[in-house]
This record gives structure tokens, C-alpha cells and sequence, in this order.
């Protein structure tokens, strides 16, 4: 027996390093797989003279840098800054108001000084004309059997379009945190303003009117609640129609006033109030047609704290992407009608990410009890919150949050990174039926909501377990010495601790939104979504050789669980090295600068190797 392990394990040696070698070699190629599909940076013109035109002239902002005061500027100046409004005091974000004959000097002369970060005029963005007259739709009886059992749904043409039917079985938001950034939402019964019928149940965390600057940010306009109804009305409740992700929670955030206007201070200090209060999603149903470097620094933040900013394209019908859709970090939708034309209206051009259904409400085929043309929604009549109705509404405003729907349900599936959301939304895209399809008009093509949800959930776990099975050949082959039946409950622990059950969407789609069902999808790491939700997916403690650490030392004196608890190691390493290489999810309490989440997440893989390979030993 002493004489054959020699030739054991010189068998065993070159076999386990062809192993390793074929492992490096399917992670450079899983690397530049990632990187090739990276979304590249727009690149954001410098503040001009144009963009000087849409302010107001008796206004500046002056953003300081992180340590800036405000008294050496008003000394210096005589000028009387004011923080934008009560969420300000961390983002030093200030107004001033000057002489408009002397603005442009005292911005040049600002520009210069070290404290000062950003200084630029104050401007405004409101909604489009046609965001102000919807088509109001009467209510009629149920036409469609089945899910969902809301009565106006079969009128949600564009519902069908990105393919809601089958994805409404697959995923329903997870708990996502979605920034709604309009004129409000019906999210209490305060004043005139009222939680709307079909918004009823829905739940809504850290409201804020950056326009009253108050906690009160519901809808005295209607566009909002819209916006908010495509993303997250009530669905299947037996009252009106259906919305994309039912179980996300809203953040209302009023950026904009009845008359559908805000500034653009407002509007940064929102975006940067959303991700501070763990926002996943953040959608802009608004825009205008010149630069901030304020807004673009907020989108970037955002972007940068690891949530997915959605932006409608503009309604100019101008080979242009409106503001904020064209800052890095944020993706711009165009708008589709109903045959998948795309709009009269829309923007298109080379910054086009996505088409989304946007509606036309001027289609000879839409009417008041069947708009073929418009996106259907539970909203109040435009200026009234005393009323509320069914509309339909047209406008890139409106296939926005198509998009930031979808993207919610993506991230509820454990993908947290924007790029990476930003890449499935782009991959799963499809192409217009019955149209010509065109990159500047359609970007990547139309959003396809199930296509997006099974890569989210199992292209991933496929590639995981592959990795994981070529660890667990290489681990095996390597060991110079066995005590451990290496058969299926070694495999068995691979597959859980690598990629779960990852094809259980295909074959059982209907059960994919149970929350013990929805956990076992994911591999074990990735448990934390069911845990401690999307906002806290990326846990460094899971995202570990801890837990593999922990049950080996519990288990280790069991030999017939040994087998199983080897193979999660093995599959915990498989899992961390493919966040390493594709980083799906944001990491929490790791640096993300200089490559650290990656250096984490590799050094605790092969960790959880290291520990594979002692737990094989006596």
C-alpha cells in the first residue's frame, strides 16, 4: 500500500496542476467576457455659455469641498449662502443670491478658489408639455382570465411588451428600494393629497419634499404618481392595473412642484439623499437639454454607492439625450409606442441605452375605453389631488420607469452593481418586432423583464457552478492524501455552496418568488440577500471563508457530513472568485477603491480552498 501512493500521487500531481491551469485560464477568459461588455462613460461636455440661458439669473450654487465653510466666501464676497435645503449640511451645497449683471464674474473669480468645488447658476428642469394632458380611461370589467385579476390590464399594452406575463412569475422586486424623483407620490393622506386606490398597500420609506423642504412629498401634480404606478402598482388586488414590481418599497421624493418644475440643486440633493438612505433604483422622469456639473457630481455619487440611475430621454424629438440621462453613471430610455415604433417625440442618438414603452396617445387607434396609444396608470387629475382616476400618459417620462421597474427586479435577484445591472438590462434587450431597428433610437433594443430576470438569477449560477466543478477536480486531484469519499455529496455541497439551485427558474417559475425557494437559487454567500435584503447583498462576513470555517469546525468530526461540508468550501471559493471577476453586487464594509473587494474576495476563495484541502486529511 506504502509503494502505490507514490505513483498515486505523481498521477495525481500533473492532473491537478492541468486543473488549476485550465481554472486561471476559464477566469482571464470570464474576466475580459466582463470587461468587454462594460458600459462606457458618456462623456459630459463642460458647463458652456448655452447652459446660462436656462437659469435663473438672480441664483448661483457653490458646492464646497468636503471641508469647506461658508463664512471666508461670504467675508470675502458679501454674499449670503444658504444651504439648498435641510439634507444639504452633508453634500456643502449652497445657494446664493446675486447681482445678475455681476454673475458671471463673481463665478470665474469663485471657480478659482481651493474651498470651492463646483460653482455654477442655478437652473430649473420641468416636465415636457405633453407630461401635462393625459387621456383620462373609464373603468371597465376584467377581459383576461388568470394573473393578474386587474380590471383595466388588458388596456396595458405596454405591459406585454417587455414581456410582464412571464416575469411577473419569476420575481416581484424582493423588497427593493426604488427613489421615485418626480412631483410626489400619494404616500399618505396629508391636506388635499390622498393615498390613491391602486397605491393602497404599497410600502413607501424616507419621503422628503426637496421643494417645501419638508417630510410631505406627495403628488399635487399626477405625473409622479404616474411614474410610480408603472414601477410599483398594486397587482392582482382585483382594483385597476398592474405594475411591474409589486413588492419594491417607494421612496417618494418631491423634486418638482405642481407646476412641474424644480431646480437642479433640489434635484442633486435628491439623488444623493437616495443613496445615502440605501435606495437600490433611482428613477428621473425628468430632464432638460443643458449640463450641470452639480447634477452630473450627484449621478456619479449615486452611481458610485452602487445604485442603478434610470433617466427618461427627453420628449424634444432631437438627436440628443437630455440631462440627466447623459451623465455617466445613468442610463437614458427612449420611448416606444405601441407597434414598437419608436415615439414622434422621443430623443434618440448615440447616448441611447434602452427603448421603453413611452405611449402615444395621439395613435388613431387609442380612445377613452381602449388606448392602444397611451401607458395606463392610477393617478390624480393633473393639478387636482381631490381626484383621482385612470390615465394614460405619453412621454419618455413614461418609459423610464419601464426600465426602472425592470431594473428593480434585477437587483431583487441579487445583481447590485449598476454595471452590471446596466449590462443585463442591455444584454436581454430585444430587438423591435415588425420595426427597423436602430442603436441611436433603440440603444440596445427594447427591455425584455423575463430575459433580464433569468440572467440575473441563472446565467450567473451556471457559470458559478462550472467554476466550482472545475475547483472541486482540481481539489480532489491535488489532495496528496484522502480520507473523504469524494462522490455525490461532495458534489452536492459544491453545487449549494456555489450556485444553488440556479435552474430552478426554468423548470418551476411559478415558485420563484417564495422566499425559501428564491434563497436556495442563490449559492450560499449570496444567502445574505434573503437575510438581510438587496440593500445589504455584498456582506463581507458571508462573502467569506468564515461560514465555510465555522460548519467544517462543527462538523468536522462527522464523517459522513465531512464529504458534503468539503464541497461547500470548494463551492464558496467558486462563488467568491466570480464576484472577484464580475462584481454583480456591491460590497459592504470592504473599500472598494484600489481593486480591495476583488483582493477580499480572492484571498478568502483561497481560503476556503486551503480549508478544502486540510478537511480531505485525517
Amino acid at each position: 500500500m506504502d509503494e502505490q501512493e507514490p505513483k498515486q500521487r505523481s498521477k495525481a500531481a500533473p492532473l491537478g496542476r492541468i486543473i488549476w491551469l485550465l481554472i486561471i485560464i476559464a477566469v482571464v477568459i470570464l474576466w475580459w467576457w466582463y470587461r468587454k461588455d462594460k458600459p462606457a462613460e458618456t462623456r459630459l461636455a463642460e458647463l458652456d455659455d448655452a447652459a446660462l440661458l436656462a437659469a435663473d439669473p438672480d441664483d448661483i450654487l457653490i458646492d464646497l469641498v468636503d471641508d469647506g465653510t461658508p463664512d471666508a466666501i461670504e467675508q470675502a464676497y458679501g454674499l449670503d449662502l444658504v444651504l439648498v435645503d435641510d439634507t444639504a449640511a452633508a453634500t456643502k451645497l449652497y445657494r446664493a443670491h446675486v447681482d445678475p449683471a455681476k454673475r458671471d464674474a463673481l463665478i470665474a473669480s469663485l471657480r478659482t478658489r481651493g474651498d470651492v468645488e463646483i460653482v455654477e447658476p442655478d437652473s430649473v428642469m420641468a416636465l415636457s408639455p405633453m407630461d401635462m394632458a393625459p387621456m383620462e380611461v373609464l373603468p371597465g370589467p376584467a377581459t383576461e382570465p388568470g394573473f393578474p385579476n386587474d380590471p383595466l390590464y388588458a388596456k396595458q399594452w405596454h405591459m406585454r411588451q417587455i414581456g410582464m406575463p412571464e416575469a411577473w412569475k419569476l420575481a416581484d422586486g424582493n423588497g427593493v428600494i426604488v427613489a421615485v424623483l418626480d412631483t410626489g407620490v400619494a404616500h399618505e393622506n396629508y391636506g388635499t393629497v390622498h393615498i390613491l386606490p391602486d397605491l393602497a398597500g404599497t410600502t413607501f420609506v424616507d419621503p422628503f419634499n426637496f421643494v417645501a423642504n419638508n417630510k410631505h412629498a406627495g403628488d399635487d401634480h399626477g405625473h409622479g404618481n404616474h411614474v410610480t404606478g408603472t414601477i410599483a402598482q398594486v397587482t392582482n388586488n382585483g382594483i385597476g392595473v398592474a405594475g411591474i414590481a409589486r413588492n419594491v418599497r417607494i421612496m417618494p421624493l418631491k423634486v418638482l412642484s405642481k407646476g412641474g418644475s424644480g431646480s437642479v440643486a433640489g434635484i442633486a440633493d435628491a439623488i444623493r439623499y437616495a443613496a445615502d438612505h440605501k435606495a437600490k433604483v433611482i428613477n428621473m422622469s425628468l430632464g432638460g437639454p443643458f449640463p450641470s456639473a452639480v447634477l452630473k457630481k450627484a449621478v456619479q455619487y449615486a452611481h458610485d454607492k452602487g445604485v442603478t440611475v434610470i433617466c427618461a430621454a427627453g420628449n424634444e424629438s432631437k438627436n440628443k439625450v437630455g440631462y440627466p440621462a447623459a451623465y455617466p453613471g445613468a442610463v437614458a430610455v427612449s420611448a416606444t409606442q405601441a407597434n414598437e415604433a419608436i415615439t414622434f417625440y422621443s430623443n434618440y442618438g448615440k447616448d441611447i441605452d434602452l427603448a421603453a414603452p413611452g405611449g402615444n396617445t395621439t395613435d388613431d387607434h387609442g380612445n377613452r375605453n381602449n388606448p392602444d396609444g397611451g401607458v395606463l396608470q392610477n393617478t390624480i387629475e393633473v393639478g387636482n389631488p381631490t381626484k383621482d382616476s385612470y390615465y394614460a400618459f405619453m412621454g419618455t417620462s413614461m418609459a423610464s420607469p419601464h426600465a426602472a421597474g425592470v431594473a428593480a427586479l434585477v437587483v431583487g435577484e441579487g445583481v447590485t452593481d449598476p454595471d452590471a445591472v446596466e449590462r443585463i438590462l442591455k444584454s436581454t434587450a430585444r430587438k423591435p418586432s415588425g420595426q427597423t431597428y436602430s442603436q441611436d433610437k433603440y440603444g440596445a433594443g427594447i427591455i425584455d423583464a423575463p430575459a433580464a430576470v433569468l440572467a440575473a438569477r441563472s446565467k450567473g449560477g451556471g457559470i458559478q457552478f462550472v467554476l466550482g466543478l472545475l475547483m472541486a477536480g482540481a481539489v480532489a486531484a491535488s489532495a496528496k492524501r484522502r480520507s473523504v469519499a469524494l462522490g455525490a455529496k461532495y458534489l452536492g455541497g459544491v453545487l449549494v455552496g456555489s450556485a444553488g439551485l440556479f435552474f430552478l427558474p426554468y423548470l418551476a417559475p411559478e415558485l420563484s418568488t417564495l422566499p425559501v425557494v428564491h434563497a436556495l437559487t442563490q449559492g450560499m454567500p449570496s444567502w445574505d440577500l434573503a437575510l438581510l435584503g438587496p440593500e445589504g447583498h455584498g456582506n463581507a462576513l458571508f462573502f467569506s471563508a468564515a461560514i465555510p470555517f465555522a460548519l467544517l469546525a462543527i462538523g468536522y468530526g462527522v464523517k459522513r457530513l465531512r464529504a458534503v461540508l468539503v464541497g461547500v468550501a470548494v463551492g464558496f471559493a467558486a462563488h467568491l472568485t466570480f464576484f472577484a471577476v464580475v462584481p454583480t453586487a456591491t460590497m459592504h464594509y470592504v473599500p472598494a477603491a484600489f481593486g480591495i473587494n476583488a483582493v477580499w474576495l480572492l484571498v478568502n476563495a483561497l481560503a476556503c480552498i486551503g480549508l478544502a484541502r486540510v478537511a480531505l486529511r485525517d
